[in-house]
């Protein structure tokens, strides 16, 4: 058995982290590993296993120059530029609907990503991607590849924020193929893990194992085989959830 030392920070790190008005991001503990989408799109960062399942599930349905990036990993500063901007050009109804709070965006967590059809002209706050087509085919294949679609009109109530067909959210695997099956969002998805609290129940999906750890001390030790593969990733709200997968030889 090996032993993994879990602390408090990681409580705010991860692919798993709520990010929204309730649970704002913890600027003392960001962590990411932001890298450029491409030599093409130097200016598009992301976080790097974002980056990579990303690049390899638009590879699939082949949208080389079908779907573009419009907005990848934002500072707080460009965050804040965008939301005062649009209060400005758009209004405050129109920005509390589309525009995320600086500190409460995702797209400061590098876990973020919004898609856009290749056209003339491109929308930066609300970029065209229609439930058809390629783009369609994109939403077809994304859970195989960690993403979902993170802001849909039939969760509005929960999520606080008007459906985004453009926006897409790092989450990795298997937790976007849990979230599809089950029809939750991130904040349902969060909610439920916390009914897995490890050492008493665990989650099984397919070749996986999750459960959650309450952070309630400074640090707590979690064990795992040999040969399992353990994933950790905060929740931003109160503890870290654990995903083991066995090792394929």
């Amino acid at each position: 058995m090996k032993k993994i030392l879990l602390k408090q920070k990681q409580i705010y790190q991860g692919n798993l982290r709520l990010v929204n008005r309730k649970c704002p991001i913890n600027q003392d503990t960001q962590d990411e590993n932001l890298v450029a989408f491409s030599e093409e799109n130097q200016e598009i960062l992301l976080e790097e296993n974002c980056k990579l399942q990303l690049q390899e599930a638009l590879q699939k349905i082949k949208a080389e120059n079908q779907i573009v990036l419009v907005s990848g990993y934002r500072s707080l500063a460009e965050q804040t530029e965008i939301f005062e901007n649009s209060l400005k050009e758009n209004g405050e109804k129109f920005t509390k609907q589309y525009v995320a709070y600086p500190n409460c965006s995702e797209h400061q967590t590098g876990l973020a990503i919004d898609l856009g059809l290749n056209q003339k002209e491109i929308d930066f706050i609300r970029p065209s991607f229609p439930k058809n087509g390629i783009c369609e085919e994109f939403r077809e294949i994304m859970d195989e590849y960690g993403f979902i679609q993170r802001y849909i009109k039939e969760k509005e109530l929960i999520t606080e924020i008007s459906s985004e067909e453009w926006h897409f959210r790092y989450v990795g695997l298997p937790h976007a193929k849990i979230m599809k099956q089950k029809d939750m969002c991130l904040e349902e998805y969060i909610a439920y893990l916390q009914e897995f609290e490890y050492g008493k129940k665990v989650l099984y999906f397919e070749e996986y194992e999750i459960s959650f750890v309450k952070m309630d001390q400074a640090t707590k030790m979690i064990q795992a085989e040999e040969n399992e593969m353990v994933t950790i990733s905060g929740n931003n709200i109160n503890g870290i959830i654990v995903t083991k997968r066995k090792k394929c030889y």
